[in-house]
């Protein structure tokens, strides 16, 4: 692992030109979107075909995360530790000015860190392991896969003996079976104990206190056998000491359904037993993420669905964006930087399969930025003080009950958690008695004056409305929009006529859309 400071050294050699110089052409997100829609991101692949393109948005990211942090790189040189990670992974220390990189020094025991994560990226699926991405008020905010299942443990092992440098995609979806036939068929039954204790250890070595579960499912199910896992169904209760929020969330298989409808999320209702469209879930749930981190204490939080590649990156996409617009994190980037370190960084580097998603019409990243119109209100907004109440004392505020819509007879159900509920709040998975939510009220925080607040509300709608705007463009002269068959009055789509009112693109011609 390399210190932050020879890391953004290099990273950022190509910015600090004198300023009688011209500094050189920095990779621009249309770069960027030509080659994520061209191929699926392999750490092994960064210094062949196509690597100096890679290469330099490797050496971008470095620069964008180096303007306001020290920070640590975790080497994943040919995806020796994951094949659809990042090459440099980034370990965000504390923020910092340009004077404290002259002076870095890790705060991290960088030995312990590197074997926790060699050691516990075998609990989980494609060995996607926990990975901090974004640093907010001390605390880390990680993503990862969901737990591998025994197929994928012991399969995994056999596959990567024969084949190594991240080419491990097949055994992502081997049929499983359960941790009771691992049992009798291996007669191993320290397995599960050793590698997740592992990811148990890592969790806790990153403070993460609260992991918010995407899955649909319990465990996922192929061919009538399980193929993954959940920490809300460990049977062994070894997650037992976080609190799990099963937070189910639609797949990207869904998505296509969303641009089969001319891109309007709008009215768009999963096949659940709540009332949410796509819009009020997404709202909701981003509501709920935002309120653990800005809580007033010291833990972390992890965010994952399956493979960690699709949902995942949506919501730490749009957390990112959402802290960045209230000018609490990445401070110093403007909209255009901020949009490029997100799109490269939490979805090219971390393997989103762009290319197969585009062809199927499951267009989840482009939903991600389209939807930053819905999140600009102070609803959304971290400048506020979390105040927590007692549930009977209700007065209309924002609270966790608003979300869960649950009952307690829904608690430690192993059914679909898409049958009955959106969110399940858990504090120790298959205990009885001890399910607990807290109401939240989210209030203004405590600024000089009021007119200073609505300001800087102000300001976080008009840096989204510019993040969305350069997302737009670039990505229609880009990737483009499939658009929809046309209705019989020759009417362009909602979405399209936002393009061309919007960011000026009009006489795009059809094939482009």
């Amino acid at each position: 692992m390399a210190g932050a400071r020879a890391a953004a050294a290099a990273a950022s050699a190509g910015s600090s030109a004198s300023s009688g110089n011209q500094p050189p052409q920095e990779p621009g997100l249309g770069e960027l979107l030509e080659e994520f829609s061209r191929t699926q991101y392999r750490a092994k692949d960064g210094s062949g075909t196509g690597g100096s393109k890679v290469e330099r948005i490797e050496k971008r990211c470095l620069e964008l995360f180096g303007r306001d942090y020290c920070f640590s790189v975790i080497p994943n040189t040919n995806g020796d530790i994951c094949g659809h990670y990042p090459r440099h992974i980034v370990f965000l220390e504390y923020e910092s000015s340009e004077k404290e990189k002259d002076t870095f020094e890790s705060t991290v025991q960088v030995s312990k860190l590197q074997d926790l994560i060699h050691r516990s990226k075998m609990a989980r699926c494609r060995g996607r392991f926990v990975c901090p991405v974004i640093l907010f008020k001390g605390k880390h905010i990680c993503r990862s896969a969901t737990l591998a299942g025994w197929g994928e443990l012991y399969g995994r092992s056999g596959y990567n003996y024969f084949f190594s440098g991240g080419a491990d995609d097949a055994w992502a979806d081997v049929e499983d079976v359960t941790e009771e036939d691992c049992a009798l068929r291996s007669g191993d039954t320290h397995l599960f104990d050793k590698v997740r204790g592992y990811d148990i250890k890592l969790l806790r070595y990153l403070s993460v206190k609260y992991i918010c579960d995407l899955m649909v499912e319990n465990k996922k199910v192929k061919f009538g056998m399980n193929v993954t896992s959940s920490e809300k169904v460990d049977k062994a209760q070894r997650y037992a000491d976080f609190t799990l929020l099963s937070i189910p969330y639609p797949g990207c298989e869904f998505f296509k359904e969303y641009k089969d409808r001319d891109y309007m999320a709008e009215g768009l209702i999963f096949n659940w037993k709540q009332c949410w469209d796509l819009v009020q879930q997404t709202q909701n749930y981003l509501k709920l993420l935002l309120s653990l981190v800005n809580s007033d204490d010291d833990s972390g939080l992890l965010v994952h669905c399956i493979s960690g590649w699709d949902r995942t990156p949506l919501f730490i996409s749009l957390l990112r964006l959402s802290l960045w617009a209230d000018g609490l994190i990445h401070t110093s980037l403007k909209p255009t930087e901020i949009l490029y370190l997100t799109v490269a960084y939490d979805w090219f580097l971390f393997g989103h399969m762009l290319v197969d998603r585009l062809s199927k019409g499951e267009e989840i990243f482009f939903f991600c930025f389209n939807f930053l119109k819905h999140i600009t209100s102070e609803e959304f907004s971290a400048l506020k003080t979390q105040r927590r109440k007692s549930l009977p004392a209700r007065d209309g505020g924002f609270t966790l009950e608003d979300i869960c819509m649950l009952r307690r007879k829904d608690r430690g159900s192993t059914t679909s958690l898409g049958s009955d509920f959106s969110l399940v709040m858990e504090s120790s998975p298959g205990a009885t008695g001890s399910f607990t939510y807290e109401a939240v009220e989210l209030v203004p925080a405590g600024a000089p004056t009021q007119a200073a607040w609505l300001a800087a509300l102000s300001d976080r709608e008009t840096r989204l409305q510019e993040v969305r705007s350069a997302f737009l463009a670039a990505y229609s002269s880009t990737v483009g929009l499939r658009a929809v068959a046309p209705s019989p009055s020759g009417a362009i789509g909602g979405l399209l006529e936002q393009f061309a009112r919007g960011v000026g693109l009009r006489g795009i011609s059809s094939n482009a859309l």
